[in-house]
């Protein structure tokens, strides 16, 4: 199995930008721990960082001149320099008109969602979703080879770096700033790195943006139908979902090594190529645009990731469509071949494949997930985000914050993961496998190749676990129960550090296993 290559623009590290690589796969060819049966994690057996709202991501860095790492986090309400060894906190950064969050307050807040019930407990995590995760931005970043962290903010580019170049423990400081122009619509919601270190950034109505890095110049283009559609679509979004999470746009990017970078709008997925001199939606230039399936009319909840990499394979973009049961879908990324007849209810003949999510229920009436397709070599897996209940009162809008803060409660904990895996001697994208006995209500998983096996965020018996499964044949390999809601991922991915070991995202913080 190929990994996707490395950018030697991004740091030099299995974790320098949101889902490992450009590819967007969440996978390393490193060996993660294998689990003995279902472990319960004593103090010492696992560290944690008290770091505030919002920091899902753990960039790592290169190493600096003493031959050591940090790990750059970016929150809701500051950013964060840990040591990559202890996660030791060595400097934050205020974002500004940000009132940092008191930790007792965290851990009151914390309680409510692990002892309070029924619509007590519900009332509770609309409250915490409110207070910490409206109006959310910077989610999407990336951390390049001269250890400067970039993030796209609603409005504007920010490059943050060490006060003193080379030195991990300096403080953080704000390197540059761009402000996006006028007549560029929407706010940003992506970031990835051209392999010629342009930082490629996307807004909600459209519009594809590559900056050099120093922020000197820029290049811009629209994607199709944006100027008719986009406005239009996100007004309506926001009409109906009370926040700006759902735009013509509401997914990052990736970017292969030619030049190609991909991106979904509400039902498009586009290539657009980077040149080198220019973005570019011309044909010629190997830029398309193709339709998914969208019965539900709000488009892909998935960041789009690359499949195939080598001269030999054969070359997809996969994402999670907008149908009411979702599908694991790929496209052909380059030309479609000349042979290739349009599958039974695509909308585009590139589409070489359409899987239904369903869990093994056929008759399952609607799924949906908001995590970026995990792939590795030509295995796709999704995840089921679906709450096992809903109280009648929640508004449709609000059941997305049962599974992300409250999945460990019996009454609305999911399960369920469903692979597919493309033949390419039949050229069909063909069902894995299913296990409906996990759970992964929040969590996007990723996979160790050199264990064969695919880890998440998971939950028994009302606490939160890391599960570890069997990447070829889905079984459940064995599980670590951390803890209590301080270990719920909330949306955040699981990753594998330079050195093998689990490492992730926490409502409030950073956690890592120490097994």
């Amino acid at each position: 199995m190929r990994t996707g290559p490395r950018n030697p623009f991004l740091a030099d590290s299995e974790n320098p930008i949101a889902h490992g690589r450009c590819d967007q796969q969440d996978n390393t060819a490193l060996t993660g721990p294998r689990p003995d049966g279902h472990l319960v994690l004593g103090g010492d057996q696992r560290q944690h960082a008290w770091l505030g709202p919002g920091h899902f991501g753990s960039l790592i860095s290169g190493p600096y001149p003493d031959g050591r790492r940090v790990i750059w986090s970016n929150g809701r309400q500051q950013l964060a320099k840990l040591d990559y060894d202890t996660l030791e906190v060595l400097a934050t950064y205020a974002i500004p008109g940000e009132e940092p969050t008191a930790l007792d307050t965290m851990q009151v807040d914390l309680a409510g969602l692990d002892d309070l019930d029924g619509d007590e407990a519900v009332m509770h995590a609309a409250d915490l979703a409110m207070r910490y995760l409206t109006g959310l931005d910077g989610v999407y970043a990336l951390l390049d080879q001269d250890h400067t962290l970039f993030l796209g903010r609603k409005t504007h580019a920010v490059a943050y770096s060490d006060a003193t170049p080379g030195d991990r423990h300096s403080a953080i400081v704000e390197k540059a700033r761009w402000d996006k122009p006028d007549h560029i619509d929407g706010f940003f919601v992506g970031a990835n790195l051209t392999f010629d270190g342009r930082l490629v950034l996307t807004t909600d109505h459209g519009w594809v943006v590559c900056l050099e890095r120093d922020f000197s110049s820029y290049e811009a283009i629209r994607l199709p139908r944006a100027a008719e559609d986009a406005a239009t679509h996100c007004a309506r979004m926001e009409e109906q979902r009370g926040n700006t999470g759902y735009g013509w746009v509401r997914t990052s990017t990736c970017v292969d090594e030619e030049g190609g970078i991909y991106i979904s709008s509400v039902d498009h997925t586009h290539k657009v190529v980077w040149t080198g001199e220019r973005l570019s939606l011309d044909e010629a230039d190997g830029a398309w645009s193709a339709g998914y399936r969208n019965g539900n009319g709000t488009g892909s909840g998935t960041t789009p990731s690359l499949m195939g990499f080598g001269p030999d394979e054969d070359r997809f973009v996969v994402i999670g469509d907008g149908d009411p049961v979702v599908n694991i879908t790929l496209m052909w990324r380059d030309e479609i071949p000349d042979d290739w007849e349009q599958l039974p209810n695509a909308p585009s003949r590139r589409i070489a494949g359409i899987g239904p999510a369903n869990m093994g229920n056929p008759d399952l009436p609607a799924i949906q997930t908001e995590q970026s397709i995990t792939v590795s070599g030509y295995g796709a897996m999704t995840v089921n985000n679906e709450p096992s209940s809903l109280p009648g009162w929640l508004p449709q809008r609000g059941t997305r914050l049962l599974c992300f803060f409250l999945g460990h409660h019996d009454s609305y904990t999911p399960f369920g993961l469903h692979k597919y895996e493309w033949d390419p001697e039949a050229r069909q994208l063909r069902q894995a496998w299913v296990n409906t006995e996990v759970s992964s209500p929040n969590s996007v998983p990723g996979v160790s190749q050199g264990a064969d096996l695919v880890y998440t965020c998971g939950t028994r018996g009302g606490k939160w676990t890391i599960e570890a499964l069997d990447w070829t044949t889905g079984e459940s390999v064995g599980s670590w129960t951390v803890g209590g809601s301080q270990f719920n991922t909330l949306g955040g991915g699981v990753h594998i550090d330079d050195d093998g070991r689990i490492l992730y995202g926490n409502i409030f913080g950073k956690t890592r296993l120490l097994v």
